[in-house]
């Protein structure tokens, strides 16, 4: 059982993996969440798979600064919060129930907190630095 849970979560995070790499060629899909969750699945399934995801350029290029320091480009906090407010709403709008819609509001709001106030926004410099190396 243990290793049929190992092989969901890489094949989640192998397809995560792949939405994200999409993500970082087409401006449509946004790159840093699929990355996130690819990270998670990763780690929960492999540790040789996970290190070798912490080795790729993706992995490098959009979560490496937020894994050590803690911080973000600005592009970046803008497409997760786009992106997961945007599922939110959706989920807001589909839900009935007025305690789920206050819970939502209520995750909305300390999710905007989080990334404005507790995730440091890194310099845009750091940002052409980062691409041409």
């Amino acid at each position: 059982m243990k290793k049929i849970v190992k092989g969901i979560f890489i094949a989640l995070g192998f397809i995560c993996f792949v939405l994200g790499a999409a993500g970082a060629a087409l401006p449509v899909l946004p790159t840093t969440p699929f990355l996130l969750v690819s990270a998670f699945c990763f780690a929960r399934g492999s540790e040789r798979v996970n290190q070798w995801f912490r080795s790729t350029k993706l992995y490098k290029k959009h979560l490496d600064s937020f894994v050590h320091e803690r911080s973000m480009f600005l592009k970046t906090k803008v497409c997760i919060l786009v992106f997961a407010s945007t599922m939110l709403i959706i989920a807001f709008l589909a839900m009935q129930n007025l305690y789920g819609r206050i819970f939502i509001v209520l995750l909305m709001t300390f999710k905007t907190y989080y990334f404005l106030f507790r995730i440091k926004t890194k310099k845009p410099a750091e940002e052409e630095a980062l691409t041409e190396n």
